[in-house]
């Protein structure tokens, strides 16, 4: 009778774990097998897009697509553009709530008054230098400055946000783009960085100070201010392969490429960059009034105008860059407000580099840092560390090792965005994929939602990241601004960061890894406030 109960009671436990297993842990293996399954729950709760009722659930059965939402379709048509079929996607629609007083970074009259000092003081700057002129019988080039208060770069001022440096229909971004590129030079100057430096540099340094490379402070004849940032290597040259990072040369064409980029991934954390040829003669060495930058002018045996840095160690010309005769590519980026109406702050990465020949950070020997910054203040709360991985996927698409600080503007606190500044040291290398600036998302292994479907639907077919890229590129006065090799290696640097999160989502799960980040509308983001005209 006991062997019959025991029998009994051996046939029913088995039966049961038959059962879990058939219907409950077989199904969770094939699916953990596949890769497939239910991205996320992204309802209506979650993202409210243009004439939809909400973003429809992707399922990433391999990883490099994103399902259609509904009322689109994942492979477009080909023929067209690709660029602008990837803005008019609904993931390039999501619409940030509405701007009020605090979610802008200033405000028209404050921002007004700020320039109408600066203009005031100008103005008497140049009655000073006239005069001095005079008494000298110097003859001084002089241009007329007019402050337009509708100006393209004071809308692009205006629209700073919370969110972003601009809204993704601000017509203020691709009009100041074009202004760059034919606004005329009234004065050239040193950065302040290299102001700070007073020509003195240490030679014993590493690392040299930012104000050694060359670069300029350029006004124009509506008070935009732009810095340039001169051609130093031929598109076709890699990063030679005994260079470190810290001592690349800073290209022009990447700081250009660095903006297309930021602007497609749908960050706008970089401020508006365009391609020009300067004359270096005309637009530079007569327009200035530093008797220091003048003095770093001189004509080459082949008869180029040519400039080098004031510092110590690079006041050579074999370090010098040089016009064609005086015209010289470079890079313009738009100067962001000033640091006495919009305060920013510098912060060193965690993930800094070690700077030395032979030193390393502790993360570069600890897979499990990221444990220790996250219970770090800011990294411990908000999205701080989200906006440090989206920036190591920025940097590793780009190939730059280079990102030792990032700033934030003070007013929006620890949830402002970062500003992703000082991008010339991408498309360095085509040839090699620096995994190691990727160690933000390896060792946390976490991602923003919004961040993982662009880049998912960047890796289609239709919307190819080096397709979108190209056709972005084309667009800058310089073109082309890379070669085919450096836009090949952004899909194949794309797959490499997919695979990545893939990695983590198999070993944490999706809800271990995907944090929701979109937000409801309450209303269509205005494209730029409008400036008044004084009356």
């Amino acid at each position: 009778m006991m062997r019959r109960d025991r029998l009994l009671l051996a046939a029913t436990l088995t039966a049961i774990v038959s059962a879990d297993l058939y219907f409950i842990l077989l199904p969770k293996l094939w699916n953990f097998g596949r890769g497939s399954g239910q991205f996320c729950s992204c309802g209506p709760d979650n993202l409210t897009l243009p004439m939809q009722g909400g973003l429809a659930t992707p399922r990433l059965s391999n990883w490099t697509s994103v399902s259609p939402l509904a009322g689109t379709t994942a492979h477009p048509a080909d023929g067209g553009s690709k660029l602008e079929r990837l803005f008019a996607h609904p993931l390039y629609s999501i619409q940030t709530p509405a701007l009020g007083p605090e979610e802008r970074l200033v405000q028209a009259e404050q921002l007004m008054e700020y320039y109408r000092r600066k203009v005031s003081r100008w103005e008497r700057h140049m009655k000073l230098f006239s005069g001095a002129a005079a008494l000298s019988n110097t003859t001084l080039i002089g241009h007329e400055v007019t402050f337009d208060p509708d100006a393209s770069w004071l809308k692009f001022h205006l629209g700073i946000s919370r969110y972003a440096l601009y809204s993704r229909d601000d017509p203020a971004v691709p009009q100041l783009l074009k202004d760059m590129a034919r606004m005329r030079v009234v004065n050239a100057d040193y950065t302040q960085d290299e102001k700070a430096l007073k020509g003195t540099c240490d030679c014993t340094q590493v690392v040299k100070p930012s104000g050694h490379h060359l670069k300029l402070a350029l006004k124009m004849h509506n008070f935009a201010k732009a810095m340039f940032k001169p051609m130093r290597q031929q598109r076709e040259e890699q990063t030679p392969e005994d260079f470190f990072y810290f001592v690349d040369f800073q290209r022009h064409n990447a700081e250009i490429a660095a903006f297309h980029l930021d602007r497609v991934l749908d960050f706008r954390r970089v401020p508006p960059v365009a391609g020009r040829l300067v004359n270096v003669t005309s637009e530079v060495l007569q327009v200035t009034y530093t008797d220091d930058l003048r003095a770093v002018f001189f004509t080459s045996p082949a008869n180029n105008t040519c400039f080098f840095a004031k510092c110590l160690y690079v006041c050579k010309t074999e370090y010098a860059v040089c016009g064609s005769p005086d015209l010289l590519e470079g890079s313009l980026s738009a100067y962001l407000p000033g640091l006495s109406i919009a305060p920013r702050i510098s912060i060193p990465n965690p993930w800094i580099r070690s700077y030395t020949f032979s030193g390393q950070e502790e993360w570069e020997g600890n897979p499990f840092y990221c444990d220790t910054i996250k219970q770090l203040y800011p990294y411990n709360s908000g999205n701080r560390l989200l906006n440090i991985i989206d920036m190591s996927i920025f940097d590793f698409l780009t190939g730059n090792m280079d990102r030792h600080h990032y700033e934030i503007f003070t007013k929006f606190g620890d949830e402002g965005f970062l500003l992703h500044l000082d991008n010339a040291r991408g498309f360095g290398k085509h040839s090699h994929d620096e995994m190691s600036i990727l160690a933000p998302l390896t060792q946390c292994c976490m991602i923003k939602h919004s961040t993982l479907l662009r880049l998912q639907l960047l890796a289609q077919p239709g919307f190819r990241l080096s397709d979108v890229m190209r056709e972005s590129l084309e667009g800058d006065p310089l073109r082309p601004i890379l070669t085919e090799p450096h836009l090949l290696a952004l899909d194949r640097r794309l797959q490499k960061v997919l695979r990545v999160v893939r990695r983590c989502v198999r070993r944490l799960g999706e809800n271990g890894v995907i944090t929701r980040d979109f937000v409801k509308s309450t209303e269509r983001p205005q494209a730029a406030t409008e400036v008044k005209k004084s009356t």
